[in-house]
């Protein structure tokens, strides 16, 4: 499919397009459901489709989950994304920030790199090592980030599991297209715990919500990873 890439919603599918809400999805809750429709959004769609999004997950999803989702979004959709998606969250769901958070204890760091550790090689399984060496050639400190920062401070944050965390980084990544990336974490939600089925719910969770293209590549991959 072609077509210039709207404003509203993310690589050229109409806003329009991708409102009616999958009520549930074989295998998963429909607060996962929500939840990994709204990490599509929230990487690469246009407010419109955010705030549609958020509203969604206000009804049926945890809060706390919303959040997290939130949270973890800067590291796939950069900060601005974060921030904006934050804000609308604030304003759709009447809550206030929390009085603290544990990502204010920056004398943390060191558990933070242990909890990292400890994530990332359930993420990547026996590819860990070779992973850590790899990106350490590309740049020690985006080593460091990816442990201290990307597993450890954020992604093994208590408020939400990682089975849904690497659900939602596949919507993500199949969003954002970014193959490389999604390969990594369609191997990362399996080690995480998630079924096949559960996988496969995901990826038609979004037909209507990224690119077809898009959708045809990630589920191409798919096909190959779940062999």
């Amino acid at each position: 499919m072609t077509g210039s890439q709207s404003d509203d919603h993310p690589r050229g599918v109409p806003v329009s397009e991708a409102m009616p809400f999958v009520a549930s999805v074989a295998a998963l809750d429909d607060a996962t459901c929500a939840l990994v429709r709204l990490a599509a959004w929230v990487t690469a769609a246009g407010e419109p489709a955010v705030r549609a999004g958020l509203e969604e997950a206000a009804r049926v999803v945890p809060p706390n989950w919303v959040e997290e989702l939130i949270l973890q979004s800067y590291l796939f959709a950069g900060f601005p994304r974060a921030l904006n998606a934050m804000r609308e969250w604030r304003r759709i769901s009447g809550l206030a920030a929390p009085a603290s958070d544990e990502g204010e204890a920056h004398d943390r760091a060191a558990e933070w790199a242990a909890r990292g550790q400890a994530t990332c090689a359930i993420v990547y399984g026996p590819f860990y090592e070779k992973l850590r060496h790899n990106i350490r050639q590309l740049h020690p400190a985006l080593d460091a980030w990816m442990i201290v920062d990307g597993y450890g401070k954020v992604l093994g944050r208590p408020g939400l599991d990682l089975l849904r965390r690497e659900l939602c980084i596949i919507a993500a990544c199949v969003a954002a297209a970014q193959d490389r990336q999604l390969h990594s974490h369609l191997h990362g939600a399996r080690h995480a715990g998630a079924s096949v089925a559960q996988v496969d719910a995901t990826h038609d969770l979004l037909d209507g919500v990224v690119h077809p293209d898009a959708l045809r590549s990630a589920r191409m991959l798919w096909a190959r990873v779940k062999r």
